[in-house]
């Protein structure tokens, strides 16, 4: 495949040479990044389900919390997924890493598809379980910094916030598809029965099938034209001695990111469980309330990353951090009160003003912080280790308070990491003025 899809302009750089091929590169990854969040999001849509076939139990919290402390481990490996993907994004392209962390992805899905339950194989079946899951933990923490740094470099520097934002579109957009999934097996096709005895692996035989077909739509993207202009002028590329001389960089990736993967997790991932065990609400109200939240925070992306590309980064983190610290604990609090599932709807979409402040351009501050030929290793290697720390952590702290019979202490933990976060937000410089994109490279 032709590498030559830009041509030099004035400035000295390289630049897309037609819209068209632009919209292309973030349309494929874009959809890529869609199905490697669905892979990973069909673990949480369908744990209610499979749980209880990998984890014995006759209590539901404590085998949902189970299935949450296995969510969280997966994500120790995202930092080494992290190192691994950025590593071959920034020496030998963004297209090939994003193609083998999506193949990797693939690998995971289908194992988990294949997976005899404990009944079957005792207690090598959670161990299976979570080897399947490491490795999609793999994957998943190369896929953020190698295609947070694709996009920001193949978008429109005026609007590189919009742009941008389409990582998170997709990112719950894959949430969102795994909900449809769920939906469609729960109302159409199979029986309450069958998706606990058998139906739970369906959505992970999908995730493989789409992970081929991302696979082979990435295969055909255009290397970002940034990247190539660093690859011609011979530049030390993916070093983690390289990425120390930034210790500033990444100390503001990892203060950026604490509290607001925190809220992340906590209003997509967790409240699937949340509303389920403490709101009380039935299977369907669940899978109904989660689905028009996850719409309603895929319209706000967009709308927040245009609205970054005229008042800057900066404002939008403050308001995240402002009104996070102070309407989380209210906003919990209502929802666990309420026993009405548009009330629960309504208190959701609230939390998602604040949290999409955060989602929609969190990609585009990052990458705006570090130089071409260590970009992805910037963003994906601290992401991850932070994201390990606070967000893969934020369900199993929460069932963990929860089993002691105290869930309100989440509420004031995720509160106190939002407002943590709103220091470094306060204090930082907005990347939109001095975006390391900006500079001749």
């Amino acid at each position: 495949m032709s590498e030559q899809i830009a041509a030099p302009n004035p400035d000295g750089k390289l630049h897309f040479d037609d819209a068209k091929k632009r919209i292309k590169a973030i349309f494929i990854g874009s959809m890529g990044n869609l199905v490697e969040w669905y892979d990973f999001y069909a673990y949480t849509a369908f744990a209610l389900y499979f749980a209880p076939a990998f984890f014995p139990n006759s209590d539901p919290v404590v085998q949902q919390l189970n299935a949450a402390v296995l969510f969280a481990a997966t994500f120790l490996m995202r930092p080494l997924g992290g190192w691994l993907f950025g590593y071959l994004a920034d020496k030998y392209g963004r297209r090939i890493s994003l193609t083998l962390s999506v193949l990797c992805m693939c690998f995971g899905s289908l194992i988990i598809a294949c997976t005899p339950t404990y009944a079957t194989i005792g207690f090598a079946a959670p161990v299976i379980l979570a080897c399947a899951r490491m490795i999609e933990g793999l994957s998943l923490g190369g896929e953020y910094g190698a295609s947070a740094t694709y996009l920001s470099e193949v978008a429109d520097p005026k609007h590189r916030g919009f742009y941008s934002s389409f990582q998170y579109v997709t990112l719950i957009g894959g949430q969102l598809t795994a909900i449809i999934v769920l939906l469609l097996l729960q109302k159409v096709f199979l029986t309450e029965q069958e998706l606990k005895d058998w139906g739970w692996r369906i959505p992970f035989v999908i995730g493989a099938l789409l992970a081929v077909f991302a696979a082979v739509m990435r295969r055909d993207m255009h290397e970002t034209p940034q990247f190539l202009e660093a690859k011609r002028l011979k530049k030390p590329m993916g070093s983690i001695k390289g990425l120390l001389a930034y210790p500033r960089e990444l100390l503001l990736v990892v203060g950026l990111t604490a509290g607001g993967t925190a809220a992340f997790y906590t209003f997509t991932t967790y409240m699937q469980t949340f509303v389920k065990l403490s709101v009380g609400l039935t299977t369907d109200q669940t899978t109904t309330v989660i689905f028009g939240t996850l719409i309603f925070a895929c319209l706000l992306q967009p709308l927040y990353g245009a609205l970054s590309d005229k008042i800057g980064r900066k404002p939008l983190l403050i308001f995240f951090g402002v009104a996070g610290t102070l309407s989380t604990i209210p906003i919990l609090t209502l929802l666990k009160d309420t026993k009405s599932p548009f009330v629960a709807f309504l208190l959701i979409c609230a939390a998602w003003v604040f949290v999409a402040g955060y989602t929609s351009i969190n990609a585009v501050v990052k990458a705006e912080l570090f130089p071409t030929n260590i970009r992805a290793l910037g963003v994906g290697l601290p992401y991850a280790l932070t994201v390990s720390i606070f967000g893969g952590t934020a369900p199993a702290i929460a069932l963990y308070f929860k089993s002691l019979g105290h869930e309100e202490w989440f509420y004031y933990y995720l509160s106190g990491m939002i407002f943590l976060s709103l220091i470094i937000y306060a204090t930082m410089r907005d990347t939109k003025h001095t975006s390391a994109m900006n500079r001749h490279e």
